[in-house]
């Protein structure tokens, strides 16, 4: 069951991952880049746990790799709110 749910998860991130690489190739505002990239990230950390059965202690390599695609959300957000808008203008 516990594999079931992991396949899951991993098309789920799949899917999302796709959602936003074509919103990217229509629009090309990097934000929908760095959140295909983080969940294509979160789907093969998914994919890798799944396939290698690893005691929870050797888990941490491919943990991190879900600390990676949070943290490049976060950068995301960060990145499109300083960068100025495209119809601002300057007084």
């Amino acid at each position: 069951m516990r594999d079931f749910m992991e396949g899951a998860l991993f098309l789920g991130y799949l899917v999302i991952a796709l959602f936003f690489l074509r919103f990217w190739r229509r629009s090309l505002d990097r934000l929908f880049a760095y959140f295909a990239l983080a969940f294509a990230i979160l789907a093969a950390s998914r994919l890798a746990l799944t396939l290698m059965h690893l005691p929870d202690e050797a888990q941490l390599l491919i943990r991190t790799l879900r600390l990676v695609a949070f943290l490049l959300i976060l950068w995301a957000i960060i990145d499109k709110n300083r960068r100025p808008g495209r119809g601002a203008t300057s007084p």
